[in-house]
This record gives C-alpha cells, structure tokens and sequence, in this order.
C-alpha cells in the first residue's frame, strides 16, 4: 500500500493512507512510499531513490502538476509564517502546526507522483547501498552539533574571521547531506547546512564532540589503494606513498614529490614508464569502462568521456567504499552512546564516549578491510592527534 509520512522526525509519527490521516493503529502492509523519513521500516520502498533523488516537481506528471505547485506553494506559506514566529522545524511535529486538511491534499499529490515513479522507472541495482546510506544521513541530519568559540582565539584576531566564527555557531546546527549531489556519489551539503565539506580547517576548531572526543578513521593513499584494489593488487601494509617512494621511484624523490609526480600521471595522461609498470591504467580501464560508462564495484553506472573515465571510477569507489563502511560503523554504533558525527570524503569521524573502548578497534578494522587507515583523536575537529592502540 502506498503511503506518506507526515514528519521526518523519528518521534514525529503520522501517517496518511488510503486517503485518511493516521496516528496511531497505522494499517497493515505500507510498502512503498516518496522518501524515507526515519521512522519506516526495513521492508518499505522508496520512489525518492527511484528517481536518482530528484524533487517532486522535476519527476511530477503532467496531470498533477498543477495540483503540486498549489500545494507547495502553500507549504511555503506556511513554512514563512514559521520563520517568521521564529518556530523551529526540528523541535516540532509538522502535524501539530499545518491543518490536516492541507495535509491530507499533499500527500495524496505525494502518493499519486510516488506510484508514477515505481510505475515507469527500474529498481536502481545499488538500491539498497543507496537506501542504507540515505538511513544513515538521515541520522546524522538530526545530530545537533556542538558549536562554540570557546578556545577559539586564532579565530578572534580578524573582524571577517570573528564575524565567520560567530555566524557558523549562531546559524548552523545541524549537517544536511545530499546523497546525490555529484554523479560520482560524493556527498554534497544542502543550503542551510553546516558546511563541512567546505569549511576551512581553522574553523573546524569550532566543532566540539558531544561525547568526550572526536575519533577520525582516514584512509593512507585512498585513491591509490582503491586503484590497486580495482586492479586486483595486493595492498602495502604501510605508508602507499612511501612505498612508492623506495618500489617504483628508487628514493629519487621525496615523499610529497611523489605524491605529486604519482596523481600528474594517474589523471593528467602523463608519460611515466616506471609508475605504468607498476600500475596497469589500461588494465583497469578495460575491467571497469565499457567507453561509455563506468561501472563500479557498488553497482554506480555513470556516463563520462575518456579523458574522465578513471577519475570517476576511482572517485566514485572510494566514496561508496567510505559510505559502506560507515553504515556498517553505524550498526556497530547502535546502543551505545558513541555515534557517526559527519563523513568529510575518504574520513569518517565518530562522536566518542570513553564507554565505548572495547568496540574502537573493531571499528578501525572493519574500517580497513584490507586497506590501511589512521586512527586520530582530539577535543575538537581541528586538533586531532594520532591515536595508537
């Protein structure tokens, strides 16, 4: 049975059909639905991943989009009017603000566009890695971070600085990831975001643990070791850039030289006969780029050209291989007060509490799985040491 949930809040519960609004004594079988809002279970399907993430109004019939615009546009109405009371959407239940009427009109345009989706359109074959990882950003959307100044000083000495700082803290609290922001799977952040991903590393002092330390898991060389990875090759069990440094460049160079000499040849075309014997390009190109598409180990299909083939592959892996893990650290994490804070690209960063210290080296190995990782810890984002177990 198709349906809609009223709220995207876990402890906001309502439900709406067969063309009633229902908040408790839910009926039998609801299947499939738009979009998951955090409290459906395992068996429900989702017409949102369906449609590669795309709004309502861009995948919305012919014959409701008329229906859809009046209604949205009615929801920001209300949506203003919230604003402007100054009434917080994540500290309240839509239905106990919105009329159920209006409500009940939404989701049935909802309902009408979720069936048209699972009419035309295949099942993704990485649905359920997409599913799985949506579950777990939806989490982290409602993990009210811990935002201050305090000992921020570096912070203070500027005016654009100082302003910067005070803004982050007054306005962001929370970080909205799109899962399906770049055609890679590398995450993206909504507007009104805390901007993670962006945000310069001075600033990352701001971002405090709610628990007792932020716990960084990084992967040594992650894009080298996802290429050897593609390439069925064995991993080194140490630093991959000094590897590369004494088995293919003869101690001719630094280690920051080679890291620069090793990423010009990999995604610039660039001649390098010893890197080419140890790293078969073509190799991996045949396995994994059919010339028009690239398919990845997660079962990503992504259109791209030649000259962008193994940038892609490589980029997309890593960030599937990144959030696979951490929905499975995520798992690990349930019931205990340690949780996944935020992901920033090939790291994953936990909310620690000191409880917590028989599971870390669990979750480092099963971050790993083969690979090779640091292992950092700090009282906030921008001081992290290496932690050694």
């Amino acid at each position: 049975m198709l349906f809609q949930a009223i709220d995207d809040k876990s402890e906001c519960i309502g439900i709406y059909a067969d063309g009633k609004l229902h908040f408790e004594d839910f009926p039998d079988g609801l299947t499939r639905t738009w979009r998951y809002t955090g409290s459906q279970d395992t068996e429900v399907e989702y017409a949102w991943i369906y449609a590669a993430g795309s709004d309502l109004k861009a995948v919305c019939p012919d014959e409701y989009t008329q229906e859809l615009a009046a209604t949205e546009r009615k929801l920001r109405a209300y949506r203003k009017t919230f604003k402007i009371a100054k009434v917080n959407l994540n500290d309240h239940c839509v239905f106990d603000l919105v009329p159920h009427d209006f409500l009940k009109r939404f989701c049935e345009v909802k309902n009408r566009i979720t069936e048209h989706i699972f009419e035309t359109r295949d099942k993704p074959a990485n649905y359920q890695h997409l599913c799985d990882v949506e579950k777990l950003l939806h989490k982290i959307r409602y993990n009210k971070l811990n935002l201050s100044t305090i000992d921020c000083r570096h912070l203070m000495f500027s005016t654009l600085d100082r302003k910067k700082a005070q803004d982050l803290v007054k306005s962001y609290h929370y970080i909205d990831y799109n899962l399906f922001g770049t055609v890679t799977g590398r995450l993206t952040t909504r507007p009104g975001s805390f901007p993670i991903l962006t945000l310069k590393k001075e600033f990352r002092k701001l971002l405090k643990p709610n628990n007792d330390l932020f716990v960084a898991l990084d992967y040594n060389g992650a894009e080298i070791r996802t290429f050897l990875d593609l390439a069925g090759q064995d991993q080194p069990d140490h630093d991959i850039h000094d590897w590369n440094v004494r088995n293919v460049f003869a101690n001719t160079l630094t280690r920051d030289e080679a890291k620069i000499e090793f990423f010009g040849w990999l995604y610039n075309s660039l001649e390098h006969p010893d890197l080419g014997q140890t790293y078969n390009k073509a190799k991996v190109l045949d396995e994994w780029y059919d010339g028009e598409y690239i398919i990845t180990p997660y079962q990503r299909k992504i259109a791209v050209d030649d000259f962008r083939a193994l940038n892609y592959l490589i980029q997309s892996t890593t960030a599937d291989r990144v959030l696979s893990k951490a929905v499975i650290i995520d798992k690990m994490l349930e019931d205990r007060k340690s949780f996944v804070s935020h992901i920033l690209h090939d790291e994953i960063v936990i909310d620690f509490d000191n409880e917590d210290r028989d599971i870390i080296m669990d979750v480092k190995a099963v971050f790993e799985d083969g690979y090779v990782a640091t292992m950092k810890a700090g009282r906030n984002y921008f001081e992290l040491s290496e932690l050694s177990l």
